[in-house]
């Protein structure tokens, strides 16, 4: 054997000792943390409303750390870039089960959230979705849960308000075609005042970047609602504003959808006296709240848009919850703890699973006035 043999043998025997070294030390370092990760909108039209739900979730991950984690280990969080896409979604989700994690804490809406839970479902990772109503997303299967309501009881939740509390005997509604969210809250209004003896006098559409409404609001003119139920995002706001220009003196109503800034900017001051459904207030009383509140809020300077925060905040607790409970890391473990959860007592309210994905939870009514809402009541599921 030559010098120059002898030589390479001591430098690959070198260098494989110092590559089973680095892969020790990063199997180690990676043992001694919990890997989560959360998908949301980073870049992209959707950013600014996903906001919140990012700092909710950072919020979450700092808590539970500061606690000394779970089992003993920190929260690693990976936080994933959507690109404000169904597509970027799916390819966000994906690199999450590359990186190992074992639970995904997103997305914030629905048409994001239904293709990442997909990929966790098959992949067998625990998601949680914080603000995602839409009702099917659950429906993918047993490792899909969310700790926001849906559009089920959201829109019979404003309905019975309209006829229980404002005492409304006619509706009229304005719903957006290329919106599942839109689509679903409306279908449940509709019928459930309609159970409730009131009735609905017109059902119109709109479609998504449309600017001109004045065909419908002329319609809904004619015909002269009690109440104005609609369905959507920040453009009611612009519905609102023009529709109050026009005259319309019904009383405005929405869902969790308008719980954002851009909804009030784009309604400037035209939707006072409105209200509408949504997930958490700052107002409510109970210990969780408030430590909450005393803690980490404001993220805003009013009560508007912060549901997002809390309910985001919510997931990673009832997460760690969830791991602590199981007394493991494994994934399906995770998945039967949290499908187990009971009176988890949450910022935005107690969580508890009956079967499904879907919490058994109140609804918060709020009631808007200039620049800001204000919380009228809490409505719990029968």
């Amino acid at each position: 054997m030559t010098h120059r043999a002898i030589f390479r043998d001591s430098t690959t025997a070198a260098i494989m000792t110092c590559l089973i070294i680095l892969i020790w030390v990063s199997t180690a370092r990676t043992d001694e943390v919990i890997r989560v990760a959360s998908i949301y909108a980073f870049s992209g039209m959707a950013a600014l409303s996903q906001e919140l739900s990012i700092k909710g979730v950072r919020s979450g991950i700092s808590e539970v750390n500061s606690r000394g984690g779970v089992l003993g280990k920190k929260l690693m969080l990976i936080e994933l870039d959507n690109k404000s896409s169904p597509i970027g979604t799916k390819v966000a989700a994906d690199r999450a089960v590359k990186e190992n994690v074992v639970a995904i804490i997103g997305s914030a809406w629905s048409s994001h959230t239904l293709p990442a839970a997909k990929v966790a479902q098959a992949a067998g990772i625990p998601l949680i979705t914080n603000i995602s109503t839409l009702p099917g997303i659950t429906e993918i299967g047993d490792c899909i849960f969310r700790v926001c309501f849906t559009d089920l009881f959201q829109g019979r939740v404003m309905a019975q308000f309209a006829r229980l509390d404002l005492k409304a005997a006619t509706a009229v509604v304005f719903e957006n075609l290329n919106s599942d969210y839109s689509m679903s809250l409306s279908g449940e209004f509709c019928g459930n005042f309609e159970k409730l003896g009131g009735k609905i006098l017109l059902r119109s559409t709109y479609k998504d970047r449309q600017e001109d409404y004045s065909q419908i609001i002329e319609q809904a003119l004619q015909v002269h609602p009690d109440v104005l139920f609609i369905p959507g995002y920040d453009e009611s706001g612009a519905i609102i504003n023009k529709a109050h220009a026009a005259g319309l003196t019904a009383i405005f109503l929405g869902g969790d959808g308008w719980d954002m800034p851009d909804f009030f900017i784009k309604s400037a001051g035209k939707a006072t006296g409105g209200y509408y459904c949504t997930h958490w207030s700052k107002d409510m009383d109970s210990e969780s709240s408030q430590n909450f509140v005393n803690k980490y809020y404001p993220y805003s300077q009013n009560d508007i848009g912060t549901a997002p925060a809390a309910l985001a905040y919510d997931a990673v607790l009832l997460l760690a919850d969830a791991i602590q409970r199981a007394g493991s890391a494994d994934r399906s473990a995770i998945r039967q703890a949290l499908a187990t959860a009971h009176d988890f007592k949450g910022v935005t309210g107690t969580i508890s699973f009956r079967g499904n994905g879907d919490p058994n939870k109140s609804a918060v009514i709020m009631k808007i006035v200039p620049n800001s809402a204000v919380m009228v009541k809490s409505i719990s599921p029968e």
